[in-house]
């Protein structure tokens, strides 16, 4: 049965953006790239709200990030295959191959695209993400946790932000309710840690 997850950066006290709506916690390393480039490497689908969407359709539209590198040609490369629904009230048109737009999100819709679907699904943006875990919809979260706490921003979850990202914070030594997880450390002290969690043990629920 194919999965639906939740990929996403954030600080270690739980942000995905700072107060400026930036997101430059540090560099991204050739290992980093990787990591991230082999995990859609399983990913069918997209659902992204509109203003993650628009940031990433630029590895379609922009083939000067390709260019960069062979890592960055094959991260765009598994960009690019899967098909995305973008979720938008605002948006009239996608300018990526293989994308429809919706101006909801449809619980029952995404249901019965998950038991349609033969490759795994991915669940973009904070606000998008928020309305698949309630609803207990997302099997998996994938975390890059990095060592930098902003203060103030856009929390990673719009559910409970502070409750959850001290339980994520202290993932790595698989306490409480985080029993479940998987942890991958890197040495590199400027780099992310890797936080894997299935949420199916924890019947769909935020990890409180």
């Amino acid at each position: 049965m194919v999965q639906l997850t939740h990929i996403t950066n954030m600080s270690l006290d739980g942000y995905i953006e700072d107060r400026h709506g930036a997101f430059d916690f540090g560099p991204m390393d050739d290992d980093l790239f990787a990591a991230y480039t082999q995990l859609l490497g399983t990913i069918g689908t997209f659902l992204y709200g509109r203003r993650l969407y628009e940031t990433m359709a630029g590895w379609e539209t922009m083939p000067e990030l390709a260019a960069q590198s062979s890592l960055a040609a094959d991260f765009a490369h598994a960009w690019q295959a899967p098909s995305k629904i973008v979720y938008s009230t605002t948006l009239a048109t996608a300018p990526t191959a293989n994308t429809r737009i919706e101006r909801a999100f449809d619980i029952t819709a995404v249901q019965q695209l998950k038991a349609d679907a033969s490759r795994d699904l991915t669940v973009g943006g904070a606000d998008l993400a928020s309305q698949a875990l309630t609803a207990g919809l997302v099997d998996e979260c994938t975390l890059f946790v990095w060592p930098v706490a902003v203060g103030v921003g856009k929390p990673a979850s719009r559910r409970t932000p502070d409750s959850a990202s001290n339980s994520l914070t202290s993932a790595g030594s698989q306490t409480g309710s985080c029993s479940s997880g998987t942890a991958q450390g890197r040495s590199d002290a400027s780099a992310p840690s890797r936080h894997s969690f299935d949420l199916r043990a924890q019947g769909g629920q935020m990890l409180r």
